[in-house]
């Protein structure tokens, strides 16, 4: 009886996350829309960005270009409750953390070094087709740099 409890207790668990990160908005596979997007001279630009359940995490791909055209690939996997976690393949960070403001929008603060390199807020639209990225950073020679990244679902 009781190891029929636990089985029990164990998928009713997975079933519940699962269901939870499904119905999150932000997750899927996003595409840039450059001519809704605002990026300064030279800027990155992540192209695609892609938010995939791993077990009761979330994994984020990013692919993009950097300010010469170069192809970027970065990763990171955690959770939206504020807390960093290691962030891979980004020159300009190795922690990212994203915290849920409400069931449409994340916060995001990336650190390098244990210094904030780059804030922003992420915004999904209430019919879920459309993800807005406005961010504030330094770039690479210390100058202050502002964007607004518009993506449509995939």
């Amino acid at each position: 009886m009781n190891r029929r409890v636990i089985l029990f207790t164990l998928v009713a668990l997975f079933v519940g996350v699962t269901v939870g990160l499904a119905a999150n908005p932000h997750m899927g596979t996003w595409k840039l829309n450059e001519a809704k997007s605002k990026f300064a001279p030279k800027a990155p630009k992540n192209q695609t960005v892609v938010y995939e359940a791993v077990g009761d995490s979330v994994k984020v791909i990013v692919d993009g270009v950097d300010g010469d055209g170069k192809p970027t690939h970065n990763e990171w996997t955690g959770k939206f409750d504020g807390k960093f976690y290691d962030l891979a393949g980004d020159p300009t960070a190795d922690k990212r953390s994203y915290r849920k403001i409400n069931n449409n929008t994340l916060a995001l603060t990336n650190q390098k070094g244990g210094k904030v390199t780059l804030t922003g807020r992420i915004t999904v639209s209430a019919n879920g087709r459309t993800r807005t990225v406005t961010t504030s950073g330094t770039d690479a020679k210390g100058k202050r740099v502002t964007s607004t990244a518009v993506y449509d679902k995939q």
